[in-house]
């Protein structure tokens, strides 16, 4: 889920994320040819808006500046997590337990990279979902990506529950 560009990323980027009133969601930093992308999420309570995401881009803009983490060119991207958020640590997924996630793993597992149902459990060591009637235990150091699938209401609303 995290590697250790990412989690060096996430402790040089927490302490400014946090002492603008956010919480650091996660970072995604992603390889694209000769253009590398920096994903910042950050969330809040009240949700994020596109002025919050211009602000906190400002004050990473200038860190990265200075501390200069990243080789090359790339593009900073800060968003909030969105509907279908990536879930980067095992305390983020115990929050969702019980709601349905898509993982995808490094290496398969019983023939399969990609799993999706309802979360049972979460801890630092596994992650417990159903699928097909079966509970399947993920190993967390497995995982690549895994993230909320969003459920709507049958007015296609956002389901108040989901947060």
């Amino acid at each position: 889920m995290t590697g250790r560009r990412n989690d060096e990323l996430q402790a040089l980027l927490q302490p400014t994320v946090v002492g603008l009133g956010y919480e650091l969601w996660g970072v995604e930093f992603l390889r694209q040819g000769r253009r590398s992308v920096l994903r910042v999420f950050i969330d809040s309570p009240d949700g994020i808006t596109v002025e919050d995401c211009a602000t906190v881009s400002r004050q990473l803009s200038a860190l990265l500046d200075v501390e200069d983490p990243i080789a090359g060119e790339y593009t900073l991207e800060v968003s909030s997590p969105g509907m279908d958020r990536v879930l980067f640590t095992a305390e983020q997924f115990a929050r969702y337990v019980g709601e349905e996630v898509s993982v995808r793993l490094l290496r398969p597992l019983q023939g399969r990279r990609k799993f999706k149902g309802p979360l049972l459990s979460a801890n630092s060591d596994e992650l417990v979902l159903v699928q097909d009637g079966q509970e399947l235990r993920l190993p967390m150091d497995a995982i690549d990506k895994a993230q909320l699938v969003p459920r709507f209401d049958d007015s296609g609303q956002d389901s108040p529950d989901l947060e």
